[in-house]
């Protein structure tokens, strides 16, 4: 017990300094984030650069940050002909710009293009973490100008729930079409709330549907929902009610700031690039050949190639794999690691290599079952095989 508060109080003065040292922080945080206070909020929102060193400037960045992610609600959540103001009746908004108009410029044929990937991130968010009932729980903190909106603002009612059965679309923009990023899977859709209530999964939608909107060049990609969801989670969670209140605002601007480093994975025409998807998974190989060649060669042998398995690891870095408390366990050292994801190849080629004797026995099927499936483990396991490959 003395051990876990001693390292209860390395957190309180890292944090308390008037400037964080981060080579400190990063160092704590690698080897997780006590379940204390805000501890791991505030960690994440430092180690993903949202918050600076300096503790001073926390508030302003904070209030700024949470009235621009508003404006953005005010701004690019409603359907056209209910801009805010009092010019809805105007016949600048009114008329010439009408349902059927299909110039570049009508706000409603942006609208019309914008509902083809919200179809696909209400499919996706309303599967969030099936494991787990919070996605489905209402939010304490509903965004007001969303929840009484008689529905015009919300986003899920613009996509008919009649169309979601389907089975989930292939990825677009992806090389690997063929592997199902999606492994997790809830039989029933989450159901959306009443007026003057929400969801936590419709807040999520929201997120999504603003950074696809800001970020054009690379819009939705499925499988974005399974990385804002541990990161809203860690931000909703929050004890602090004051830091809660803004779990959405904070969670858009993490989610940003991870998505411009990982993006790359997700973007086609990066894959060979050094950030890009197939530039780790070769990464990877390599280093499983450098640690055990028997098992590389067995693998290759196969022709079980590491985006049988691999692709979605990285691409989600692990949230597909493991119980979310221990995506979050393991997201604690990935984002303390300076050599961004360096780490987190290392607890891929860990999950190899700590199923080393299943692997050298099994046959084709039960190798590609074994690491797509991959089994219940003590995450601790992992991670310190993952720190022992260091040396």
């Amino acid at each position: 017990m003395s051990m876990f508060k001693a390292r209860v109080k390395e957190f309180e003065d890292a944090l308390e300094s008037n400037e964080i040292d981060i080579y400190k922080l990063r160092n704590l945080c690698f080897h997780g984030i006590p379940d204390v206070g805000s501890f791991r909020a505030t960690c994440w929102k430092i180690l993903l650069g949202y918050l600076g060193p300096k503790r001073c400037t926390w508030t302003e960045t904070l209030s700024k940050k949470r009235a621009l992610y508003r404006q953005f609600v005010e701004e690019l959540v409603l359907p056209p002909g209910l801009n805010d103001g009092d010019n809805q009746g105007d016949a600048n908004t009114g008329l010439s710009d009408h349902p059927l108009s299909e110039g570049p410029e009508s706000a409603w044929n942006t609208f019309f293009q914008d509902n083809e990937f919200l179809l696909q991130i209400d499919k996706d968010v309303r599967r969030l973490c099936p494991d787990i009932s919070f996605f489905q729980q209402a939010t304490e903190y509903p965004c007001d100008i969303v929840v009484h909106s008689k529905g015009e603002r919300r986003l899920h009612q613009r996509v008919v729930p009649t169309v979601l059965s389907s089975a989930n679309v292939e990825r677009k923009g992806l090389g690997i079409t063929k592997i199902n990023l999606i492994t997790k899977r809830s039989n029933e859709n989450y159901m959306a709330m009443e007026e003057g209530l929400e969801a936590h999964w419709e807040v999520v939608q929201r997120i999504l549907f603003l950074y696809a909107k800001l970020n054009p060049g690379q819009g939705y990609v499925q499988g974005m929902n399974e990385i804002v969801g541990p990161i809203y989670y860690i931000m909703a969670s929050d004890p602090d009610l004051e830091y809660r209140k803004y779990a959405e605002a904070d969670c858009f601007f993490c989610f940003t700031a991870l998505m411009s480093e990982i993006r790359d994975f997700f973007i086609k025409t990066l894959d060979d690039s050094e950030g890009g998807i197939k530039f780790m998974m070769a990464k990877l190989a390599n280093m499983l050949k450098e640690k055990d060649a028997e098992i590389y060669d067995k693998l290759k042998e196969q022709e079980l190639y590491p985006q049988y398995y691999s692709f979605r690891w990285i691409t989600l870095l692990l949230s597909q794999e493991f119980p979310l408390p221990d995506v979050v366990r393991i997201w604690d050292s990935i984002f303390s690691d300076e050599n961004r994801f360096e780490f987190l190849i290392r607890i891929c080629c860990s999950m190899i290599l700590i199923q080393r004797d299943l692997i050298l026995h099994n046959d084709f099927a039960s190798n590609v079952k074994l690491l797509q499936n991959y089994p219940p483990i003590d995450i601790n396991i992992v991670l310190s095989h993952a720190v022992s490959l260091r040396g």
